[in-house]
């Protein structure tokens, strides 16, 4: 009774601080700062990291992030040959078609021009060898090598309009630096859905190497 009582308890302030953009109890991904570009971007190194991925054809789903996240999700809870839970990290990566995205939480691999592919990171425990398989062929897990990134932090919107603008102002910003583009680009979104827009934490990502 106790323990219902207080998981109860953790899920009401789970809850109600994300509404407000606070992650309660939620691993992030690891990374290093290199360099900052102004008060939005940087240049971020990150290591190893583990991912489960899902792709499909957006013109075949009315809503394509929505079931490309339950396909995902259902993997970190206990859809998976062990019946293992895992715990939920942020960020989550998407690639929306038309953005040319795939790479790295919160990802890097383009199917096609109508494909949207989505990442959920592993929690840092894990290798990919004693992950569970999963249940769903749909589910991949991938091991990313370790990479570097511009990034271009925003709030508010996370559609594909939002994202596009502020894909365009990195790649724009980056032309009067040192750093090269070497991949195509990505979103981070590390809130759920219902966080209240301007406390939402989201990110454009590219990967990118010193001239």
């Amino acid at each position: 009774m106790f323990q219902s009582v207080l998981n109860f308890l953790s899920s009401v302030v789970f809850a109600v601080s994300s509404i407000f953009g606070i992650n309660t109890g939620t691993e992030q991904l690891r990374y290093e700062v290199v360099e900052r570009i102004g008060d939005t971007i940087e240049i971020r190194q990150y290591p190893i990291r583990i991912v489960a991925e899902t792709s499909l054809d957006a013109n075949k789903s009315d809503n394509p992030r929505g079931e490309a996240f339950r396909i995902v999700a259902g993997y970190i809870f206990g859809a998976n040959k062990r019946r293992k839970n895992i715990d939920m990290t942020s960020p989550v990566e998407i690639s929306s078609p038309g953005t040319k995205i795939a790479m790295t939480v919160p990802v890097e691999a383009k199917k096609s021009e109508t494909a949207l592919v989505m990442r959920f990171f592993m929690p840092a425990s894990y290798s990919k060898d004693n992950l569970p398989e999963p249940s769903d062929p749909r589910i991949k897990l991938i091991e990313l090598p370790p990479t570097t990134v511009a990034v271009l932090k925003f709030s508010g919107s996370t559609d594909d309009a939002a994202v596009s603008t502020r894909t365009e102002k990195l790649l724009k910003t980056l032309q009067a630096t040192k750093w090269k583009i070497s991949g195509p680009t990505t979103a981070f979104f590390y809130n759920p859905p219902w966080t209240i827009p301007f406390l939402r934490r989201n990110e454009v990502a590219v990967p990118v190497v010193s001239k």
